[in-house]
């Protein structure tokens, strides 16, 4: 028997109908469409704004849109895998509610939290238990309603952040296609400079700590930019290094969309032509665990079986890494 290896065969997308463009956020804080068209190749992203409606609403629509258009029962679903820096609620697992609200009533599940590499290190676990030969249905999201911990009168985080979905199902492959290696990094002595302080465990939020707005996420973003740049190119150019791939072996660059700047760095480093370096910022922002999934959502109609992708993250943690994978169909 041929070895088992983990292949993506659907990809579904959901995004919120609201945009928030440049031009809207001229009129809430101090910046314009110049300033942050330059420095991030942001212009608008996508805002959940009705009441009581989270990442899990994201994640549903996300995974009804991949299971509509693959034509599957959500019964033959075995694992439903949550990748999300912001979960519904502490305790309750936003994975089941969702695995539950889909119809996969067969399946177990769980969230992941790796900042915005959270859909990065979903796609190694998800990979994970396909191979092991135990499970042939996975479902992986990356979700996140980044607009649940910005503050609107910060421009330095205001600016980037967006809501968004998208999923995509692993199966089994026995023609070599799918995950081929994985490069996976984390240091936590970087959390300082990229979190949501107040509302975890080590500091509740309190009734002075909310009035003083510290439920909000905030960045020291020279450090981070220059942890992003440095780390997602090192571990991009490494993972091709150690497969004995050139820039022309590459299909295309599936960069994490945090920065347009450290998407362009990546790409420099190890000398991807531009035209194969997927890009997306410009519509949605950071979407943090939606950001890859949507990128695959955007380009399905490009990709070719046996493209070689080069997937690369970096997120809060610090966390980041680089996965070798080769596509298995053609849309």
């Amino acid at each position: 028997m041929s070895k088992i290896t983990a292949a993506i065969t659907g990809v579904g997308a959901y995004l919120p109908e609201y945009k928030l463009t440049n031009q809207i956020l001229e009129t809430m804080v101090d910046t314009n469409d110049e300033w942050i068209t330059s420095r991030t190749g942001i212009k608008e992203r996508r805002i959940l704004k009705e009441e009581g409606k989270g990442t899990s609403f994201l994640a549903i629509k996300a995974a009804q849109d991949l299971i509509d258009k693959k034509g599957i029962d959500p019964k033959d679903i075995e694992l439903v895998i949550v990748a999300t820096a912001t979960p519904d609620m502490k305790a309750a697992s936003t994975a089941a509610f969702t695995a539950t609200k889909i119809g996969a009533v067969n399946a177990f599940s769980f969230d992941l939290e790796a900042a915005c590499s959270s859909f990065l290190f979903g796609m190694s676990v998800a990979s994970s238990y396909i191979e092991s030969g135990k499970y042939k249905n996975v479902l992986l999201i990356g979700a996140d309603k980044n607009s649940s911990f910005i503050n609107y009168k910060d421009r330095a985080t205001c600016i980037i952040f967006g809501d968004g979905a998208g999923a995509v199902l692993f199966e089994p492959n026995h023609e070599g296609l799918g995950l081929q290696d994985e490069l996976l990094k984390s240091n936590g002595e970087g959390r300082e400079f990229l979190q949501a302080t107040y509302g975890g465990s080590s500091y509740p939020i309190t009734a002075d700590t909310f009035q003083e707005g510290k439920q909000y996420i905030f960045q020291e973003g020279k450090t981070v930019f220059k942890n992003a740049v440095f780390n997602m190119a090192d571990v991009t150019k490494r993972i091709l290094e150690r497969n004995n791939l050139t820039h022309n072996d590459i299909s295309w660059l599936a960069a994490h969309q945090a920065n347009k700047r450290i998407i362009e760095a990546t790409a420099n480093r190890v000398a991807v032509d531009p035209e194969k370096v997927m890009m997306n910022i410009h519509k949605y922002g950071n979407t943090t665990s939606a950001t890859l999934p949507l990128l695959l959502h955007d380009y399905e109609s490009q990709l070719k079986k046996g493209d070689k992708i080069i997937f690369a993250a970096f997120g809060g943690g610090f966390t980041w890494g680089s996965i070798y994978f080769k596509w298995a169909y053609n849309s």
